[in-house]
């Protein structure tokens, strides 16, 4: 859970391809369809460049940010100012969250929970969120599969081109623990036609379904449903992302 400093600067460019707006109303939809709080307070847990952030802040959310990157928020409240909307972003390690009040909504996207290195994290941040949360709120959170880890990242190389940078991904995956070890090599642009390296490297873990449901009830959470790669059918063998909803039933331990 690193600073990303040369993948802030890129990151939107190099996540073009996912809808925002789509995620968000996705994620607004499921919110729909199990909220039980009055509360509109929602939590965007690892938020990153705020993206979804603004999605849920124009669907009417009170937002708040959170992520450990001071270069990803940054980037955040360029944002925030440019839109004018009122989100609130705190600059937290999500395994140490530390809110002013209790929370109807958390929502964690596009794999953060994957980087967290161990079960003993993943279990902090759960009991973290239980424990700010409302008695009924939810837990909206997605994670990479270990079909994913597996088959489709396991040992691959990704190539991006855009204006302004060029980007080789690597992939290295240990297959005793499931983590993908990530290596980003950027090649900047620069005024006068040549190119800059700057390197950024980080891994993800996954983690099996069992263990994720284990711990949600361990941490006081009852899981009310999980869904496949966005969609709202059940996940199968060769799912590559699982979206768990869950509801508070007991506030867990803050550490």
């Amino acid at each position: 859970m690193s600073g990303y400093s040369t993948f802030a600067r890129y990151y939107d460019e190099l996540t073009a391809n996912i809808d925002y707006k789509k995620r968000g109303e996705y994620f607004h939809a499921i919110i729909q369809k199990f909220k039980s709080t009055q509360g509109n307070i929602l939590l965007d847990l690892a938020c990153g460049t705020g993206s979804i952030s603004q999605v849920m802040a124009r669907l009417g959310y009170d937002v708040i940010g959170v992520d450990s990157s001071d270069e990803m928020l940054g980037i955040a409240i360029e944002k925030k100012f440019g839109s004018g909307l009122d989100i609130q972003y705190l600059c937290q390690d999500m395994r140490r969250l530390d809110m002013f009040g209790t929370i109807d909504v958390t929502v964690c996207a596009l794999d953060s929970i994957n980087h967290l290195q161990s079960l003993d994290d993943v279990r902090r941040v759960f009991g973290n969120v239980a424990f700010f949360s409302e008695i009924g709120g939810l837990f909206i959170f997605d994670v990479n599969t270990l079909y994913k880890h597996r088959y489709v990242l396991a040992d691959n190389t990704f190539t991006y081109e855009t204006e302004s940078v060029y980007c080789v991904w690597e992939n290295t995956l240990v297959p005793d623990t499931d983590e993908v070890k990530m290596n980003l090599e950027f090649f900047e642009r620069e005024e006068n036609g040549l190119y800059s390296r700057s390197s950024d490297s980080f891994s993800e873990k996954a983690y099996s379904e069992a263990d994720i449901e284990q711990l949600l009830t361990d941490c006081g959470f009852e899981l009310i449903a999980k869904y496949g790669d966005d969609t709202f059918d059940l996940p199968t063998g060769t799912t590559q992302r699982i979206v768990y909803t869950a509801r508070c039933v007991r506030n867990g331990q803050h550490e």
